[in-house]
């Protein structure tokens, strides 16, 4: 029986010099299993050109000109989320390989990179479901961009601006009109990142919900609230400068004072490749480092 070979494809950011001794290794690893390797040109470009290493890919891709049976993410939890963003709909689970700092979502370390592909060849893995979300203004047409979210979409005051009025309605219901510096929408993936440094509750990932967390509100009484991630948000926001942010997990573009933006959950998830069993719960209690007295 012929063995089935794979196609890779690498996306990464361009600067953290480190990773390229990472990348090195994987396509050593692939290569001799007569893999498929595809490269996003940027990270090609900043691989041989600014790390000068001369290495062999299959093809080099620009924008969604791609198809893979894996897509491997070399940095950390942002260059993953970048990743879902640029696969899209495409469904094809990444393998994130954290060379950043606290790694949630890219779990793979440089040093069980031979173990963890070992372990995907042998089929020994779990794929694991994360719900993305998506914003579109009122007349349905896309913000500029990539419009879909792994973590979260804020609608955020410009740096030199006063607060901003968010009239919010879910699913057509008046909820009310955020006095604050902004309001973050996080699915359950994102409850440990921008939310969470804003009081908003940490969300195990099978939950099926959103959570609203505002941002320096101008009320002590306002807190987050957690509705059914079938919800559709509705807001409208007001702003003395004329327009704010909508940040969508981190990339941020500038919208009008006054346009009514919906953001929803996507058709599709983003698959998430993992290598362990180990349990989400561990995984908080570590890297949050609950319970751990440094004295």
């Amino acid at each position: 029986m012929k063995k089935e070979i794979l196609r890779f494809a690498f996306f990464g950011n361009e600067y953290q010099a480190k990773k390229s001794q990472a990348v090195y290794k994987i396509i050593v690893f692939l290569q001799q299993r007569k893999a498929e390797i595809l490269m996003d040109k940027p990270f090609y470009e900043f691989i041989t050109q600014g790390q000068h290493m001369d290495i062999s890919v299959t093809r080099v891709f620009e924008g969604d000109d791609f198809e893979a049976d894996f897509a491997i993410s070399m940095g950390g939890d942002g260059t993953l989320l970048e990743t879902a963003a640029r696969i899209g709909a495409k469904r094809i689970p990444i393998i994130g390989v954290n060379i950043g700092r606290l790694g949630f979502l890219a779990a793979v370390n440089p040093s069980d990179i031979e173990t963890a592909f070992d372990a995907l060849y042998r089929g020994d893995y779990q794929l694991h479901d994360h719900s993305v979300i998506k914003i579109e203004t009122e007349e349905g047409g896309e913000v500029t961009g990539l419009p879909y979210a792994l973590n979260d979409i804020a609608l955020l005051k410009r740096d030199n601006a006063s607060m901003i009025s968010i009239r919010t309605s879910i699913n057509n219901e008046y909820l009310m009109t955020y006095q604050a510096d902004g309001v973050i929408v996080t699915t359950p993936t994102g409850s440990t990142a921008y939310s969470l440094s804003n009081g908003g509750p940490v969300i195990a990932p099978d939950t099926a919900t959103l959570c609203l967390t505002p941002v320096a509100p101008h009320s002590l009484t306002v807190r987050p609230i957690v509705v059914p991630d079938n919800s559709v948000i509705t807001m409208k926001v007001e702003s003395r400068s004329h327009n704010f942010l909508a940040a969508v997990d981190g990339r941020s573009m500038s919208l009008n004072d006054g346009t009514v933006v919906r953001i929803f959950r996507a058709p599709y998830s983003a698959r998430i490749v993992r290598f362990t069993e180990r349990r989400y719960f561990t995984t908080l209690r570590e890297k949050m480092m609950w319970g751990m007295d440094q004295r």
